[in-house]
């Protein structure tokens, strides 16, 4: 396809230096980003390292704007951190069409660096626009970036490239051990491609674009640390693993307190069952032979609120008529004494 050249002519650094310089284009270099009029854009214009404390500015053919410059509709701001400023515009009219520059004065010779010569073509219905302009992914994750292109661009070449570097993938997949894996699909019925990119690292950050033909749209990826909820998920999961043990022991200790309390009660349920058969038992003459050592005997309680049940009461007996029994030595016989059960 044939190029066609252009010559510019135009004052830089207050009118001292004389730039006279030839732009020759053709339909794959030129640069040429569409914006929807009353839209925005943001031109991203990277630098070299050694011009980080350089003045930077954007420069058109009617006016200049330096470096770290906020106005109603635009914005020129630096990172030197990252070593690239970027241009933002806003409220676009078809007025704004036309050529643009991002400069850096290297304080040597030459004395200007052109970084970035991007011709804006403001429209109602843009060549090539994409849905979100600014895309965040996790990394390790991925992300997807959806481009659009009208009817006349329909057969040209799909591309998605970043800017620091210039490296552009195409329709298909690309898989590298340097990059993340890059798949682009194109969709001629929807006069759309899609990006996909997965395997998400923190240094793939940074600006991009789609284009068809030489009709671009830039968009900004930032990539984040590791998902948050991939650390939720991890609770999770030992949530789910230690609340049945948890559980499990709970019953554990319930059933071992039971067997103790069980175990505890049984002595006084014993005792009670004997001080129950001993109740039923009902003597009322004491008779023993004269070869019996020791006379027993088990005496009803007739009182059974009487405080001094329970206890050993010691009795005295005499001697029984008609009996050649006598009692012990002092006269004292031990006998056990059980309560009477109250009758209902």
């Amino acid at each position: 396809m044939a190029a066609h050249t252009k010559i510019k002519i135009f004052y830089i650094s207050f009118g001292f230096w004389l730039i006279i310089g030839v732009e020759s284009y053709s339909s794959q270099s030129n640069n040429v980003l569409t914006v929807q009029t009353g839209g925005s854009v943001t031109i991203p214009c990277h630098y070299d390292k050694k011009y980080t404390q350089q003045k930077k500015y954007w420069y058109s053919e009617t006016d200049r704007t330096y470096k770290n410059t906020s106005e109603e509709n635009l914005s020129v701001i630096d990172h030197p951190d990252q070593s690239f400023f970027t241009v933002t515009m806003r409220n676009l009219q078809n007025k704004h069409t036309g050529h643009y520059f991002c400069v850096v004065e290297t304080g040597e010779q030459p004395p200007i660096n052109i970084i970035n010569e991007p011709y804006l073509k403001i429209q109602s219905a843009p060549d090539v626009s994409v849905v979100n302009s600014s895309v965040s992914g996790h990394e390790g994750g991925d992300i997807s970036v959806q481009c659009f292109y009208s009817s006349d661009y329909q057969n040209k070449l799909k591309q998605w490239c970043r800017y620091k570097d210039q490296s552009c993938y195409t329709v298909g997949r690309t898989v590298t051990s340097q990059n993340p894996s890059v798949q682009i699909s194109d969709d001629d019925r929807e006069r759309s491609f899609t990006v996909l990119m997965t395997g998400l690292r923190l240094t793939d950050s940074g600006w991009y674009w789609c284009s068809a033909g030489e009709a671009l749209n830039p968009v900004h990826i930032t990539v984040t640390g590791e998902e948050p909820h991939k650390e939720k998920d991890t609770n999770n999961e030992l949530l789910t693993v230690w609340l049945p043990v948890s559980a499990a022991l709970l019953l554990l200790l319930i059933l071992i307190s039971v067997f103790i309390w069980r175990w505890r009660r049984r002595p006084k349920q014993d005792e009670y069952q004997i001080r129950e058969m001993y109740s039923s038992t009902t003597i009322d003459k004491i008779y023993s032979k004269p070869e019996d050592p020791v006379i027993y005997s088990n005496i009803n309680d007739d009182n059974p609120n009487d405080p001094n049940k329970d206890i050993i009461t010691y009795s005295t007996f005499d001697h029984v008529p008609g009996s050649e029994a006598k009692p012990p030595a002092g006269g004292t016989i031990y006998s056990i004494v059980a309560p009477q059960q109250q009758q209902q």
